[in-house]
């Protein structure tokens, strides 16, 4: 079991380690500051303390966890054409998602996390 996302990759077979790293190295250049860690034996970033986005591999390709199912709806017309779940996009790794469309995703999980913790600060 990988104990960071470094060991995640490594046991990945190629050209799956590829598209994820394309995929690591664009959240990175959306959020620096954001911790790398293995929650529930996904890769994970974390930005102010909270789940921003994972992602998980296997041989045939990968899938992007949006960790949000309305971010996801606004983006549906963005994303036709791959496979989604509730709060996922799978992906071959012959066709990985575009770093344009991975910065927009990103930056939406960004700006909903944010509105959620006013909401909450506000609550109180």
């Amino acid at each position: 079991m990988a104990t960071d996302i470094d060991d995640y990759l490594a046991a990945l077979p190629e050209p799956a380690r590829s598209a994820l790293e394309q995929l690591r190295r664009t959240i990175r250049v959306v959020v620096p500051d954001a911790t790398e860690v293995i929650s529930y034996r996904v890769p994970t970033f974390r930005y102010r303390g909270k789940p921003l986005v994972g992602f998980g591999g296997n041989q045939g390709g990968g899938t992007f966890y949006l960790l949000s199912s309305e971010v996801l709806k606004t983006f549906t017309a963005e994303v036709k054409g791959y496979r989604t779940g509730k709060g996922s996009i799978r992906f071959g790794a012959d066709e990985p998602l575009p770093a344009t469309l991975v910065t927009k995703l990103v930056k939406a999980r960004i700006a909903e996390n944010e509105a959620l913790s006013r909401s909450r600060r506000r609550a109180r």
